[in-house]
């Protein structure tokens, strides 16, 4: 697991897709986590305190931090629930959204639970289109191809599962997406790709150090699958993940 920076507060690694972050009663069975393989391959002795400072979900690769003392947790902690940090993701969805797109649609706390008597949280997420693609395979009888876009994805909160709730409700959810996607769409693509993932990526993140407070921005480039998509299909919109398109963006 690729660290990408690391001092004596915190550490930021690229979490591949489909690891945990750290154990949990969602797959108990599950003895595979960012957190061991950090512990693992560390230099020396592996810190006494290494927590995780937010959440990934499993199936989402990219940027996540870990404080490396409980003054640091509580610094990060602070930093994640006041929005003082800027989050930036690649998302590959279903149809061809606008250029841009804001979702202003409070979320219920719990995604795995009925909406109904929950609490309902402000959240809002920013869509960038990047790209847009027309792909030779049939997910529908009614279709010759799928029409695919990559975006930009700035979600405003955290709230858990944000973007890839909120892509549900404007009708263009991820693909890979198991739980708020589309069942059918997935196994044909998956079978057409010849891999099975979300297809979210937390490309970059901008936080307030907890030391000193100066800005510090994580970025973990998108792994060779994303760069692959361009030599596949028609793209309407050239795909560029250079990092100059994706801060434009």
């Amino acid at each position: 697991m690729a660290v990408i920076y690391r001092d004596e507060h915190l550490v930021a690694v690229h979490k591949p897709a489909g690891l945990l972050v750290h154990r949990s009663g969602l797959d108990a069975h599950e003895l595979d986590t960012a957190v061991e393989r950090l512990r693992h391959q560390w230099e020396g002795s592996p810190p006494a305190f290494l927590a995780p400072a937010h959440r990934l979900d499993k199936g989402t690769s990219g940027v996540l931090v870990f404080a490396l003392h409980s003054d640091a947790a509580r610094q990060l902690a602070a930093a994640f629930e006041s929005q003082a940090m800027r989050k930036r993701y690649l998302a590959l969805v279903r149809g061809w959204p606008e250029a841009q797109t804001r979702v202003d649609h409070p979320l219920a706390r719990d995604p795995e639970l009925p909406s109904s008597g929950q609490p309902q949280l402000q959240a809002c997420t920013r869509f960038t289109r990047l790209a847009r693609v027309e792909w030779p395979y049939a997910s529908d009888a009614r279709h010759p191809g799928s029409r695919h876009a990559v975006l930009l994805a700035q979600p405003e909160q955290g709230r858990r599962h944000q973007i890839r709730r909120h892509l549900k409700h404007i009708a263009h959810p991820i693909l890979g997406d198991a739980t708020h996607g589309k069942g059918p769409l997935n196994r044909v693509w998956a079978q057409w790709v010849g891999m099975s993932r979300l297809w979210l990526h937390a490309w970059q993140l901008q936080l307030p150090h907890p030391d000193d407070g100066h800005l510090l921005t994580l970025t973990a480039e998108p792994g060779p699958e994303w760069q692959g998509l361009a030599t596949r299909g028609d793209w309407q919109e050239p795909l560029d993940l250079s990092p100059a398109r994706l801060v434009a963006g």
